[in-house]
């Protein structure tokens, strides 16, 4: 459902879907804005890639997870704590919902919730080793 879901929305222009990702992220936690550059373009591309990349090797899990607690521990640098993550994942799903329109449905939500927890789960544990090691 992931994949599927992802298709429809890997044709729309990045930029128009970041922005609706970051508007939502920052009208509903306007403190994270400071953590962004400026200018969200590369910001924007960034977020489309990086969804891409973890959509299409989903069906491996364990072969990406090295790349997502590295992922982390950027994150961690640019000052996301663990709470964060629920904020974004909250701005994610609702972008996607809006995205989807009349696609959008209880088990598509449940299937990107779970990918989205699955990614956390391994990204919050990668911050919070390296925070050990300081």
């Amino acid at each position: 459902m992931v994949k599927h879901s992802w298709k429809n929305l890997r044709n729309v222009d990045p930029s128009f879907i970041g922005d609706v990702f970051y508007t939502k992220l920052f009208f509903d936690h306007p403190k994270l804005r400071r953590m962004f550059p400026q200018s969200l373009d590369e910001q924007y591309k960034k977020l489309i890639n990086m969804l891409s990349a973890i959509v299409s090797r989903l069906d491996h899990p364990d072969k990406m997870e090295d790349d997502i607690k590295a992922m982390g521990l950027r994150h961690e640098t640019y000052g996301v704590k663990p709470e964060h993550y629920q904020m974004a994942g909250n701005a994610l799903l609702w972008t996607f919902e809006k995205g989807l329109g009349k696609d959008w449905n209880e088990d598509i939500k449940d299937a990107w919730l779970a990918c989205y927890i699955m990614l956390a789960k391994m990204m919050i544990p990668a911050a919070k080793e390296h925070l050990s090691f300081e």
